[in-house]
C-alpha cells in the first residue's frame, strides 16, 4: 500500500514524507466532504426550521451540536489517533456521515434530529483530520490551507445552488440531506487515493505543546472569529425574513456568498507570503465587525446583500494567515491540527447566542432572531 512517505525526512515541500499531487488532491476533498454542512447550514437548517421540523431554540440546538461534534471529531483523531489505515477509516467515516445523513432525512422528532446531526458531527470531524493531518506535514502549510478551503467552497458554492434552485423547492429540507448521503457514498472511491499511512512528524508530547500561552492565544483568536460569523450563519435566513427578505432570495445570497468565500481563499492563497499575518488579522477583524454594524441598521435588500458578499469574502481570506498564526505560535505544528477544532467549535458556540437573547417583538409578541436588535429600532415583524 502506497504511503505519503516511509523516510525520516521529507523532500523540500514537505517536513515528512511525500505525498503524490493524486493523494494530497483526495486528501483534501475527503476533507471538504466532511465540512459541507458549514456552508449548507443557512439551506437546510432554514428549510427544517420553514417546514416546521423545529422551532427556533431547537434550530439553535441543532446547529451546535453539529459544529461541536464535528470539533470533537476533528481534535480527537489528530490528537489520539495515528495516521495510520487513512483509507479504511475515510472509508468508514463517509460511510458513517452517509447514514447520518439519510437519518436526519427521516427523523420525526427534534431529539432524534439532533442525535443523527451529532453522530453527523463525528464522523465530519474524522473526514477534516484526514486533511489537515496531512495539511500539517507541508512546509507551506498556509498555501495547502489556502486550497483546501477554496476546494471546500468551490462545493459548498455548488450544492447551495443545486439545493436551494432545485432539491428543496421539489423535495423538501430531506432531499437536500439525501443530496449528502449520496456525495459521502460517491466519494468512498476517492477514500482509497488517500495516502494510506502519514509519516510521522517529529514532536514531543502533543498536548505540552498546545497548553502555552502563545498556542492557546492563537487557538482562542481563531475561536472567537469564527464564533462571531457562527452568530450570524447559521440565522441567516431567519435575519433575512425579518427585514422582508424571502427564503429563496436568501438562498441565492447564500451561494453568492460562498463563491465570494472562494475568492477570499484564492486571494488569501495569492498573498499569504506577502501581507504580514498580523496586520491581515486585525484589519480583516475591523471589517467584520464594520459589515456587523451595517446588518444592525435595518438594512434594505442591496445592503444585505452587500454585507452579507464581504462577510462572505474575508471569512476565509483569514484562514491562512490564521495557520501561520499558530504555527508561530507552536512550531512543533501540533497547534496547526487544532486550528479546524478552534474554528467549529467557534461556529458551535456563535448560534447560541442569538437564542439566549432573542425576545418576542413587542408589537406582535413574534419572537425576534436578530442578536442586534435594539428596543429603538423599527417594527418589521
Amino acid at each position: 500500500m502506497t504511503s505519503a512517505g516511509n523516510a525520516d525526512a521529507g523532500n523540500g515541500d514537505w517536513l515528512v514524507g511525500n505525498p503524490t499531487g493524486a493523494q494530497l488532491a483526495s486528501a483534501l476533498w475527503i476533507g471538504s466532504v466532511g465540512l459541507l454542512i458549514l456552508g449548507l447550514q443557512p439551506v437546510l437548517l432554514g428549510a427544517l426550521y420553514t417546514e416546521g421540523h423545529v422551532s427556533g431554540d431547537e434550530l439553535a440546538l441543532v446547529a451546535t451540536a453539529e459544529m461541536i461534534a464535528i470539533g470533537i471529531g476533528s481534535a480527537a483523531i489528530a490528537m489520539m489517533l495515528s495516521a495510520h489505515n487513512m483509507r479504511l477509516k475515510s472509508a468508514v467515516l463517509l460511510l458513517l456521515l452517509a447514514l447520518a445523513n439519510g437519518a436526519t432525512a427521516y427523523a420525526l422528532t427534534s431529539t432524534s434530529l439532533i442525535a443523527a446531526r451529532a453522530v453527523a458531527g463525528l464522523a465530519e470531524g474524522g473526514l477534516v483530520a484526514v486533511a489537515t493531518e496531512l495539511i500539517a506535514r507541508s512546509r507551506r502549510a498556509e498555501r495547502i490551507g489556502g486550497f483546501f478551503v477554496t476546494l471546500q467552497t468551490l462545493a459548498q458554492c455548488a450544492l447551495a445552488l443545486l439545493l436551494a434552485l432545485y432539491v428543496i423547492p421539489a423535495a423538501g429540507s430531506a432531499g437536500g440531506f439525501i443530496v449528502l448521503a449520496v456525495v459521502c457514498i460517491a466519494s468512498v472511491a476517492v477514500a482509497f487515493i488517500v495516502p494510506d499511512s502519514y509519516a510521522d512528524l517529529p514532536k514531543e508530547e502533543q498536548f505540552s505543546n498546545v497548553l502555552t500561552v502563545p498556542s492557546l492565544a492563537a487557538l482562542l483568536s481563531v475561536f472567537c472569529y469564527f464564533m462571531f460569523f457562527g452568530s450570524v450563519w447559521a440565522f441567516l435566513e431567519p435575519l433575512g425574513a425579518q427585514y422582508g427578505i424571502d427564503g429563496r432570495t436568501v438562498g441565492l445570497i447564500v451561494s453568492a456568498n460562498l463563491a465570494l468565500q472562494v475568492l477570499g481563499a484564492m486571494t488569501a492563497t495569492v498573498f499569504e507570503a506577502r501581507i504580514d499575518y498580523r496586520f491581515a488579522i486585525v484589519a480583516i477583524g475591523v471589517v467584520a465587525v464594520a459589515s456587523s454594524v451595517v446588518l444592525a441598521g435595518s438594512p434594505g435588500l442591496t445592503v444585505f446583500w452587500v454585507a452579507a458578499l464581504i462577510m462572505g469574502f474575508i471569512l476565509l481570506f483569514i484562514v491562512p494567515y490564521q495557520i501561520r498564526l499558530a504555527i508561530t505560535a507552536d512550531e512543533t505544528r501540533t497547534a496547526v491540527l487544532l486550528v479546524p477544532a478552534a474554528q467549529l467549535f467557534g461556529l458551535a458556540i456563535g448560534p447560541v447566542a442569538p437564542t439566549r437573547r432573542a425576545r418576542p417583538c413587542f408589537w406582535c409578541r413574534r419572537p425576534s432572531f436578530s442578536v442586534w436588535r435594539s428596543a429603538r429600532s423599527r417594527h418589521r415583524c
